[in-house]
């Protein structure tokens, strides 16, 4: 399976929002290695997803870093 290449620092658009109260989409990506861990954008929320969910999740890169 081919991996989407991202750095951290890379600002993503996921498919589905964050269930906070503010909905983002948008998330940081904090790490990477088998597991992807993610920062929300709008609540600093941290969520950790394994490298195959998070290609099925992804949308776009909004900005490389």
């Amino acid at each position: 399976m081919d991996f989407v290449k991202i750095s951290i620092g890379d600002i993503v658009e996921m498919k589905k929002e964050h269930p906070c109260i503010h909905r983002c989409k948008l998330f940081e990506v904090v790490r990477i290695g088998a597991d992807v861990k993610l920062k929300c954008q709008a609540c600093g929320h941290v969520v950790m997803l394994d490298r195959e969910a998070f290609n099925k999740k992804l949308r776009k890169i909004i900005s490389e870093k």
